[in-house]
């Protein structure tokens, strides 16, 4: 699914992808095969599940990307920013007072050649366990506060600050970005609650989520589809969770979104597709 919507007037461009890969060894080479056909000029992946002592570096430097900034772990979530460019600076940060890899920002400045710096965040938010309910479940209570923090951050309200928040947000907000608003109500990722709660923190920063923006409602749009569907494709019950968001600087800066829908299909896939943008700088 490839859409465009053009800006005039500035020749720069620079072509990033999102896509949580569920194990960046386990899918190396998914990750390089996208590499090689795509070209994005920056990589952002989720869910690694790589300590970063133990990050494929080779590789990725083997296909053209020598810059590479980690926030791993062993075993669970994990988010890496994957370049062709060098960064100016690397930021972490923790939420909810856990130490669990779910966020990086880079600057793209100077020395990746931009007149203007660029600060891109990577996030992988807590995907929140099977039931609804914050007073049993521990995990959708760590969600809620998680998209909570997000919300009150000052960091992520970019102002007049050139910014993109690309990742794994793990809600689908929209009535059409689900298989079934009515039959999802209820469910993690489409409940009422996660749906306010991503609101918030978009209107918090003024973000413009770039895929509704080419392509909106009411077409169905998914970037996710389980593991639990024999025939994926067919039945085609997905959800998007997977976003690319720009600040109001960068509002009339972007050319269209491509999902790669087919990346589902691959040996051994992950659950998400990639997810890419170019924004003229």
């Amino acid at each position: 699914m490839d859409h465009e919507l053009r800006s005039p007037g500035v020749t720069r461009s620079l072509t990033l992808t999102t896509w949580n890969i569920n194990s960046v060894r386990l899918r190396i080479d998914l990750v390089a095969k996208f590499l090689k056909a795509a070209r994005p000029d920056v990589l952002c992946l989720q869910e690694t599940k790589c300590p970063d002592g133990r990050f494929p570096l080779r590789r990725f430097k083997r296909l053209g990307y020598d810059h590479i900034a980690l926030n791993g772990q062993k075993g669970y979530h994990g988010v890496a920013v994957i370049s062709r460019f060098p960064f100016d600076a690397v930021v972490r940060t923790d939420f909810c007072g856990k130490s669990d890899s779910r966020h990086i920002t880079v600057t793209l400045g100077e020395k990746a050649g931009l007149h203007e710096p660029i600060k891109l965040h990577n996030f992988y938010v807590p995907a929140g366990g099977d039931e609804p309910d914050p007073e049993i479940n521990p995990k959708f209570a760590h969600k809620i506060g998680f998209l909570d923090e997000l919300t009150g951050c000052a960091e992520l309200r970019p102002g007049n600050e050139r910014a993109i928040l690309v990742g794994d947000l793990n809600v689908a907000p929209l009535e059409h970005d689900v298989w079934s608003h009515k039959r999802l109500l209820k469910v993690v990722s489409h409940t009422p609650i996660e749906c306010e709660k991503l609101a918030a923190f978009q209107r918090a920063g003024s973000w413009i989520d770039i895929a509704r923006t080419v392509i909106p409602e009411p077409a169905k749009l998914y970037t996710w589809w389980s593991y639990r569907a024999p025939d994926w494709a067919a039945v085609d019950k997905g959800r998007r969770l997977d976003h690319i968001w720009v600040s109001p600087e960068l509002g009339d800066r972007f050319r269209g979104i491509k999902i790669a829908r087919e990346a589902r299909g691959w040996l051994r896939p992950s659950d998400h597709v990639p997810v890419t943008t170019t924004i003229e700088t």
